[in-house]
């Protein structure tokens, strides 16, 4: 049986600017969502060494917590179901086909993590796991209406199969991922989180992804691709020149100390043209 409580709740909780544990409330998980997505950024390195990404929650902790490392979905959604639940949110993982980028009517696989929070009779979605476009606020499940974000403004779609949810970027309303709030088991995750970062066809497998989030601002690094996106102003971008530099660029914007592994080094400077 696998662990399902932390480790190190308290360190946890420091780290996300907490000296004690705060009270399950709406504007705790706020605070809790908004301050998880600028603390630990999305990164899959760990896919890019060909290495094992493991989902259990101490190697979760060992990897966010201790190795000054980010994750992706199954890991951060994970570390936070497990903190929702030590303080006392009502909380259940499910899962979500991603849209995002994809031809309009696409049917993915079921490879995103989110948790479904339920607040005195309200349901919210709530996702520190989505990249680039993370929602950095928890979302009104039963509404349609458009709701405001430290960051984008997103809104969700109801339909036969589930939700939607939209982002609204640049003026205009693009689909993220598609979800419903079928039961999810350990090993449904496991089955996902095999195909992120295994199948050749996932890519994940196949090019650099960072991204984190700050006051006002996201950063993201596709492969050589650096960009800054500010609120209310056009995006800077500008492309990585070496791997020296994006090992740089991942400890000073994103704050990844990159992991030792032999290889890692070397596809990162293909994925930058500097093979």
């Amino acid at each position: 049986m696998s662990e399902t409580r932390l480790g190190n709740l308290a360190h946890y909780l420091q780290l996300l600017g907490f000296e004690a544990p705060p009270a399950p409330t709406l504007e705790t998980l706020r605070q809790l969502q908004l301050r998880h997505t600028g603390v630990f950024p999305f990164e899959n390195l760990a896919t890019l060494a060909r290495e094992p990404v493991l989902i259990d929650l101490p190697s979760i902790e060992r990897k966010l917590l201790q190795e000054q490392r980010g994750g992706y979905c199954y890991e951060l959604n994970h570390i936070f179901f497990a903190l929702l639940q030590e303080l006392g949110f009502d909380v259940r993982g499910i899962t979500g086909r991603v849209v995002m980028g994809q031809p309009e009517g696409a049917w993915t696989a079921r490879t995103h993590r989110l948790s479904l929070v339920h607040l005195d009779g309200v349901r919210y979605i709530s996702d520190v796991g989505f990249g680039g476009m993370v929602p950095t606020a928890p979302l009104l499940l039963d509404s349609t209406a458009e709701q405001a974000t430290p960051h984008e403004p997103y809104r969700i779609a109801q339909h036969e199969d589930g939700f939607t949810l939209y982002a609204k970027v640049a003026g205009e309303w693009r689909p993220m991922y598609i979800f419903d709030l079928q039961r999810q088991e350990e090993v449904d995750y496991a089955v996902g989180n095999w195909y992120v970062s295994t199948h050749p066809d996932s890519s994940f497998a196949r090019q650099l992804m960072v991204a984190r989030t700050g006051d006002g601002w996201r950063r993201t690094l596709n492969n050589g691709s650096f960009a800054i996106h500010r609120l209310g102003y056009d995006s800077e971008r500008r492309e990585v020149a070496d791997v020296e530099e994006l090992v740089a660029l991942l400890q000073s914007e994103f704050g990844i100390r990159l992991p030792a592994h032999a290889g890692l080094r070397q596809t990162l400077a293909r994925l930058v043209g500097n093979a």
